[in-house]
């Protein structure tokens, strides 16, 4: 009796501390001019300011043009409290999905006229959005965009149905002043085995793999990103040298997909590495 007793008071315990930190996290007041960008802590329940972002100018993201374009306007428009959908920007990694992002909304900190924040959410606190959602919708007069990098769901994980709750807003319809951009390197966000497993074990299998498949729809945005070319790559080494002032020798291009060939891929992620190895050489410091 006495151990039923203990595992009942352990619950209520659980119970009364999910309940006070709901009841935290719906007080917090934030001041939003502290910077341009946070960061949500889980375990805090509160926004880390970041106040120098990790990101490099759009004149350096090469390769991508038409997505630039896509992603840029869509923004824009955001950010003048116009319709906007959300967007996954998915496909080959290393070609500047969350760079383009994180581009934009440094691009736009300079050119808009109204305060634009972006919020990085880790894809291990996605159940946390609905909580977000609710303490930022307080905030009508600030233009937020959520963002997840390498957003991607597995086996047991049943986290991806608070991410399409909070992508529609559920009841309460999603704030107007919010949107969500995520990346990743699956088109559907689920592993092909996740949908298979889902489906072999359902009354109905074509209604599982609507249930999954369906999460992508969310998006109004798919903007797809592909492995590049050799010419695109040369092309991005390019722009970091003119940038960087590094010297472009009769070798670099030689060099740089000698570089390629020992990592397997070409990439926008390949070529900055190529470019810190170069800088480095030449005691030139990439600011």
């Amino acid at each position: 009796m006495t151990e039923n007793n203990d595992k009942l008071i352990e619950e209520i315990s659980k119970i009364r501390k999910i309940l006070e930190d709901k009841h935290t996290r719906a007080e917090i007041k934030i001041n939003w001019t502290e910077a341009d960008a946070f960061m949500w802590q889980s375990d805090r329940g509160c926004f880390k300011p970041v106040k120098n972002v990790n990101s490099i100018p759009l004149e350096l993201l090469k390769g991508i043009d038409q997505n630039i374009d896509i992603l840029l306007e869509n923004t824009i428009k955001f950010s003048k409290s116009l319709p906007a959908n959300n967007a996954l920007l998915w496909g080959a990694r290393g070609m500047g999905k969350s760079s383009l992002i994180k581009g934009i909304h440094g691009k736009l900190c300079k050119t808009s006229k109204n305060k634009l924040i972006l919020i990085e959410i880790h894809r291990e606190d996605i159940r946390d959005l609905p909580d977000i959602l609710g303490i930022i919708k307080e905030y009508s007069k600030v233009n937020y965009i959520i963002f997840c990098d390498d957003l991607s769901f597995d086996n047991d994980d049943t986290t991806y149905k608070s991410l399409k709750t909070a992508l529609e807003g559920g009841i309460e319809g999603r704030p107007s002043n919010v949107i969500f951009y995520a990346t990743s390197n699956r088109r559907h966000l689920m592993a092909r085995e996740m949908i298979e497993n889902e489906t072999s074990t359902a009354i109905n299998p074509s209604e599982a793999i609507e249930e999954k498949v369906s999460l992508s729809d969310r998006f109004g945005l798919w903007i797809g990103f592909h492995n590049c070319s050799q010419d695109q790559y040369l092309t991005m080494i390019d722009a970091y040298t003119r940038h960087y002032n590094i010297p472009n020798t009769e070798t670099l291009h030689a060099e740089a997909i000698e570089w390629a060939a020992g990592r397997g891929s070409r990439s926008g992620r390949v070529a900055w590495q190529f470019i810190t190895s170069i800088a480095a050489k030449n005691n030139i410091k990439l600011v």
